[in-house]
């Protein structure tokens, strides 16, 4: 019988590198305090890293730079819209430039959603809901 870290582990393994994600996405697994304590496990033993209030990510790895590359945005986007039970859509120059419309990249990244979430400087960059 596997421990919940260990299927926490291989659920965010299959996923992927760049994966975020909250303890709610593993709620099946467990309750509250036995996911919370195996993510807690998984971040002292570097596996996987905290961006953010109960968000966390399996960081990806440039070889060339020598470590761990920034989370992506649109995960960390995604994994607070799941932690809050909300859905989002990438709005304006965003919209545009994830299409392939527009080169432009806008310097803040703005989602529309279907109910209010606070926006901030979650993933160390400007999110708007």
């Amino acid at each position: 019988m596997q421990s919940i870290q260990n299927k926490i582990l291989a659920r965010i393994r299959g996923k992927g590198r760049g994966y975020a994600f909250s303890s709610k996405d593993f709620l099946d697994l467990g309750n509250r305090n036995s996911v919370d304590k195996a993510l807690s496990r998984l971040c002292a033993q570097g596996i996987i890293r905290r961006v953010a209030t109960g968000i966390y990510d399996f960081p990806r790895k440039d070889e060339e730079l020598g470590g761990k590359m920034s989370p992506d945005i649109h995960q960390g986007a995604h994994a607070i819209a799941r932690k809050n039970g909300v859905r989002i859509q990438p709005s304006g120059a965003q919209a545009a430039n994830l299409l392939g419309i527009s080169t432009q990249v806008p310097a803040q990244v703005v989602y529309l959603t279907n109910c209010y979430i606070q926006s901030g400087n979650a993933l160390k960059t400007s999110l708007t809901y």
